[in-house]
């Protein structure tokens, strides 16, 4: 007995002729490949305290490019909070406003924008993966209006 739901009870009224042009039109994406070394303008969107998946606590960097070729693409970084890696995370964290570890609690600054300069690392298996080799905080943008928030809100 097979309760599967078929293309047409998922799309509806568009019917199934409607995904086969759409499919049969449309090229597949590449592959996400590590962005090319290099330094990037990127805005701080999130920071996360976390651990590893061998448990050691690291604060994890969300960046987003903000002009160019790769806008929108997102760059991790992972500051490790282990004694011995501590002075490269006081250092990182101190590049971006960081004065205390209790501020890795608490949301991330908007619009903070940052140069990232990236370099590519390559795992015991072969595979390539970005790594921030750097962070320097270059500014802050005020964020664009929404067209769409209510009287005076922005994006």
């Amino acid at each position: 007995m097979n309760n599967r739901p078929r293309l047409s009870d998922i799309l509806g009224n568009s019917g199934g002729n409607d995904i086969d042009k759409l499919w049969n039109a449309t090229e597949a994406a590449a592959d996400y490949k590590p962005l090319p070394p290099g330094t990037y303008v990127a805005h701080l969107i999130d920071g996360m305290l976390e651990r590893s998946r061998t448990g050691t606590p690291c604060y994890k960097l969300t960046f987003r490019v903000a002009e160019g070729q790769f806008e929108n693409r997102r760059i991790w970084h992972e500051i490790w909070l282990t004694p011995k890696s501590m002075p490269m995370a006081k250092r990182d964290l101190l590049k971006l406003g960081f004065k205390s570890p209790q501020q890795m609690e608490q949301p991330v600054p908007q619009w903070l924008r940052c140069r990232v300069h990236v370099v590519i690392h390559r795992d015991d298996d072969g595979t390539e993966r970005n790594r921030v080799r750097d962070v320097e905080l270059i500014g802050m943008d005020t964020p664009e209006a929404d067209p769409f928030a209510p009287e005076g809100g922005v994006a």
